[in-house]
């Protein structure tokens, strides 16, 4: 693997070299975009979008636009931003991970010690282990702050970016059911079925079966075997549908199939 962003970790007064790296890969295909006339390549070009001609990556700078005019940054203006986000992790305090809401999440990278810091590395990591508690940070990653969090995962330090609560959107203009409180036999027995339904979670037990059946079909389709796509109809739940004799139906299924 290859760190993408090297700094170090502020943990106290403790100072944790480290390097961080992508904890995720894609499982989908990767696809080639193709001319359907003669199956060439497409390639995409920077443009300049006066002249039409194609500008060298070197050539090309960055610039935010005031008042019809461009501002043109240099390297050192987004680390003149703030400097120490640039280079450090720096953990401004400790919660409990159920606090933060899934739909914050965003992308998880590996941290490893640099020379010299393995053991502020593992006692940091053993520490959030035994605490069960997430550090909460910022830092700047390719010119963008981000907020994040540092937990332990096996043997490792898993920074997870997480996102400002400025960028979820509101839900005021989606049309929702109110949320009731009250008990009701439909409630009772969506329980029941949640219960009836509900396992320890393991993830291994989870695979990317689509990518698997689409590179199957590929390879058949290359000797000349064309799949076919099932008919699929969505069925739409009408309000007057009877919700509990549903329910029942869904956990009778489920016991059929259990024994």
């Amino acid at each position: 693997m290859r760190s993408i962003w090297t700094g170090s970790v502020s943990f106290g007064l403790i100072n944790i070299p480290i390097k961080m790296f992508s904890a995720v890969q894609e499982s989908s295909l990767d696809m080639d975009m193709l001319d359907k006339k003669d199956l060439a390549n497409i390639k995409f070009k920077r443009v300049n979008e006066d002249t039409g001609k194609e500008v060298d990556f070197a050539n090309i700078v960055k610039g935010y636009k005031i008042e019809d005019k461009y501002v043109i940054l240099e390297d050192s203006d987004f680390e003149a931003a703030d400097a120490v986000k640039t280079k450090t992790i720096d953990i401004e305090s400790f919660v409990l991970e159920k606090e933060i809401q899934s739909i914050y999440y965003e992308q998880p990278y590996y941290l490893e010690p640099d020379k010299g810091a393995m053991n502020a590395y593992g006692l940091l990591r053993d520490a959030l282990q035994a605490s069960g508690k997430v550090g909460v940070t910022r830092f700047v990653l390719r010119n963008k702050e981000s907020l994040a969090i540092l937990k332990p995962y096996k043997n490792v330090i898993v920074l997870n970016r997480i996102r400002f609560e400025q960028e979820i959107r509101s839900t005021d203009e989606l049309k929702l059911p109110p949320v009731s409180k009250k008990a009701t036999k439909e409630m009772d027995m969506a329980e029941k079925l949640i219960d009836q339904l509900t396992e320890k979670f393991d993830i291994t037990g989870f695979k990317d079966e689509y990518t698997a059946k689409l590179l199957d079909i590929i390879k058949k389709k290359a000797k000349g075997k064309v799949a076919k796509a099932p008919k699929m109809k969505v069925v739409h739940s009408k309000q007057s549908d009877d919700l509990m004799s549903m329910l029942k139906a869904s956990l009778e299924n489920k016991k059929k199939k259990s024994s």
